[in-house]
C-alpha cells in the first residue's frame, strides 16, 4: 500500500489524522489506542463537514474544562494568529498556534507543563505497540531538536506548554496510530507549499514559514515552496510528521487511487481550500513487488581510531550497549603511515545519535565522527515460548510475506537452561529452534 499525501494547502497534526479517519480508520480504534497513554484531560471529536465545498473529517482535541463549544477546541483560531514561544510550541492545531488571545476569547491556562524527558517516559511506560512508540518518540524528537536549536536549549530541557503538551502528544501518538491501523503503507507527498506573511511570537513578529517549521524541514533536507496564500500551511507538528514519514517528496506518479480522504482545517483560507487530500492506493508494479518487511531508519556512526587501547575499546562497547545502542562493533583497518588501527562502529536511533556521538568523543581517542542515516527492512517479529526438555526458551521469530524465514532461541535463556540442566548450549538450541517451527 502507499499513502499520498497532497499537501497543496499544507498539513497540521489535526488535518493529517482527519485525512486518515476519512480514510476508513476506525474511530474507536483510535481512542482505544490513545487511552493506553493513561491522560484523562482531553476528548476527542470527529465530524464530517464540508470546506469549500469539499466533505471530509474535522478532527477536533478539546481540553479539559473546554466542554462541548467547538469554538473552544483547539483547533478555533483567533482573528489575530499569534504565537507565544516562551518555550517549545506545538499547539498547532489547523495552522493556530495561539498561546495568547485577544479580548474575550478563551484563554487555555491549564497548570503545568511537559519537557521532551517527560513525554519520552509517558510514551515508554504505555501499553502502545512498540512501532508507535517508536516512530512518536521520532517525531516528538524532530520537534524538540528545533524547538532546542531555536531557543538555545539541549533536547531534553525542551518543554511543551500545557495547551502544546497534550494536544501535541495527541496528534503525534494518534498519527502514528492511524498509520499503523493502516498496516504501516509506504508514505509519498507533494512538494511542501507553505504560505506567506507574519506570525507573532514571543521573539517579536516573524515571517512564515516560522522557525521551527524550516528548522524541521531543513533537517531533513526537504525543500520548501512558498505560494501566495496569506497563512502559515505547515504546522511544526505536520513538518515533523512528513520528515519522520514520507519517503520522496514529488508530484504524484503511478499510484492507482483505492480511497480518497479530505482532513478539514478550520480557517477560509483566501486561494485554497483548508483541506489535506491523501490518496490511499498501490503503486504501480507494487503487487509484483511488494514485501511485507517492516523499515526504519536508523543512525550509523563510524570513526577510525590507531592509538586506542583494546580494554578501552571492550570498556566502549559494554557502555554503548548498556546505554541503548542498536549494536556496536570495531573492524581491524590500515590507516595513514601504514599504521594498523580500528573502525570504531555504532548503530542508533536518531534520537539518541547525538548521545552516542558525545559517548564515543568522551569515552575514545577519536577527534571526529562520520554519521550517515540508513534506512533497514527487517523480518516481521515476535517472540514467542516453547517448551524443551530442559524448560522453557525464548524465540525470536521472523516472517517475510507469510513465511517463517528464522527462528532464533534467545540466548540468555539458553544458557541459563545449559548451566542448570549442565548440558550443551547447543543441544538446546537446537531443540529450543526445532520446537518453534513445529508450533508454527
Amino acid at each position: 500500500k502507499t499513502l499520498y499525501l497532497d499537501i497543496f494547502s499544507g498539513i497540521s497534526g489535526d488535518m493529517f489524522i482527519g485525512a486518515m479517519l476519512d480514510l476508513g480508520v476506525d474511530f474507536a480504534a483510535l481512542e482505544t489506542e490513545l487511552k493506553k497513554l493513561g491522560l484523562d484531560e482531553y476528548e476527542l471529536r470527529q465530524e464530517r463537514r464540508s470546506k469549500s465545498y469539499v466533505e471530509g473529517v474535522k478532527f477536533d482535541v478539546l481540553l479539559e474544562g473546554d466542554g462541548a463549544d467547538p469554538s473552544h477546541s483547539h483547533s478555533a483560531e483567533p482573528e489575530e494568529h499569534s504565537h507565544e514561544h516562551s518555550h517549545a510550541h506545538s499547539h498547532d492545531h489547523d495552522h493556530a498556534h495561539s498561546h495568547s488571545h485577544g479580548p474575550g476569547e478563551h484563554d487555555h491556562s491549564h497548570e503545568g507543563s511537559r519537557d521532551h524527558a517527560q513525554i519520552r517516559e509517558l510514551i515508554d511506560a504505555s501499553d502502545l505497540s512498540d512501532w508507535v512508540k517508536e516512530k512518536s518518540q521520532a517525531v516528538f524528537y524532530r520537534v524538540a531538536v528545533a524547538e532546542g536549536k531555536v531557543h538555545g536549549l539541549p533536547v531534553e530541557s525542551v518543554h511543551f506548554h500545557e495547551v502544546g503538551a497534550v494536544d501535541s502528544i495527541v496528534d503525534i501518538v494518534g498519527a502514528c496510530i492511524c498509520l499503523e491501523l493502516l498496516d504501516r503503507p509506504r508514505v509519498l507527498a507533494a512538494p511542501v507549499t507553505e504560505g506567506t506573511g507574519f506570525v507573532m511570537c514571543a521573539h517579536g513578529r516573524f515571517p512564515v514559514p516560522t522557525m521551527a517549521t524550516l528548522e524541521i524541514l531543513g533537517a531533513r533536507g526537504v525543500p520548501v515552496n512558498q505560494c501566495d496564500e496569506p497563512h502559515e500551511l505547515v504546522t511544526p507538528t505536520g513538518a515533523a510528521i512528513l520528515a519522520e514519514f514520507v519517503e520522496e517528496f514529488g508530484l504524484m506518479s503511478g499510484i492507482v487511487a483505492q480511497q480518497v480522504g479530505y482532513g478539514l482545517g478550520t480557517r477560509d483560507n483566501h486561494t485554497r481550500p483548508n483541506v489535506l487530500r491523501a490518496v490511499l492506493g498501490e503503486s504501480e508494479g507494487a503487487t509484483t513487488t511488494a514485501n511485507d518487511w517492516e523499515t526504519d531508519r536508523v543512525v550509523v556512526l563510524e570513526t577510525n581510531i590507531d592509538d586506542v587501547s583494546a580494554e578501552v575499546l571492550g570498556h566502549f562497547v559494554e557502555t554503548a550497549m548498556a546505554a541503548g545502542a542498536r549494536d556496536v562493533f570495531h573492524t581491524p583497518v590500515q590507516m595513514k603511515k601504514n599504521r594498523p588501527g580500528v573502525l570504531l562502529s555504532v548503530i542508533s536511533s536518531e534520537e539518541d545519535a547525538d548521545l552516542f556521538c558525545e559517548l564515543i568523543l568522551r569515552e575514545t581517542s577519536a577527534f571526529g565522527i562520520r554519521r550517515s542515516m540508513m534506512e533497514r527492512r527487517k523480518l516481521q517479529r515476535e517472540i514467542i515460548q516453547v517448551t524443551t526438555p530442559a524448560g522453557e526458551v525464548k524465540v525470536k521469530v521472523g516472517r517475510l510475506n507469510g513465511r517463517l524465514i528464522h527462528a532464533a532461541p534467545e540466548y540468555d535463556c539458553c544458557a541459563r537452561l545449559a548451566r542448570q540442566n549442565k548440558t550443551p548450549i547447543r543441544e538446546i538450541m537446537e531443540a529450543a529452534s526445532r520446537a518453534a517451527r513445529t508450533a508454527l
